[in-house]
């Protein structure tokens, strides 16, 4: 049986550090991502990207405009269904309380998840795991200007 599969995720940037970026482990593997994840039903786009923003860091958001959406076919890599990810540059309303890494996947604990900045100048779309993000990152650098 497949489905779709519709997420949601963040593009937090500080001007002088550059753009958030979650290092996590699931199922066996590392990946590196955007800040989000998994509307859950009866739940609006913009109150999902809330939600996992204070699950995940903790940190009350502002949603602001729309960036992107997924324009192109993309399986899952964890399950059979089709993901759509949809895309909003938000901004934290209040300073950000993570501990933040320098290195990719350095947990700390029982966590599987770490923050870390990347500043806008050496970002990548290596630096992130999934397609849909690598697109993101590409668009970013054209809107940029990088």
């Amino acid at each position: 049986m497949s489905y779709f599969n519709v997420r949601v995720y963040g593009l937090l940037i500080d001007p002088d550090k550059g753009l958030l970026i979650s290092d996590e482990q699931a199922e066996g593997r590392n990946f590196s991502k955007f800040p989000g994840g998994g509307l859950e039903l009866g739940e609006g786009l913009r109150d999902a990207l809330k939600r996992e923003f204070m699950e995940e860091c903790e940190m009350e958001i502002e949603v602001l405009q729309h960036f992107y959406t997924t324009d192109f076919y993309e399986k899952s890599s964890f399950n059979e269904s089709q993901v759509i990810s949809i895309y909003y540059f938000v901004k934290a309303l209040r300073p950000l309380e993570l501990q933040m890494e320098t290195e990719t996947f350095n947990f700390r604990g029982d966590s599987k998840q770490s923050f870390r900045w990347m500043p806008l100048k050496d970002l990548k779309a290596s630096d992130v795991t999934f397609k849909t993000d690598q697109t993101v990152v590409e668009l970013l650098q054209k809107e940029i200007d990088l």
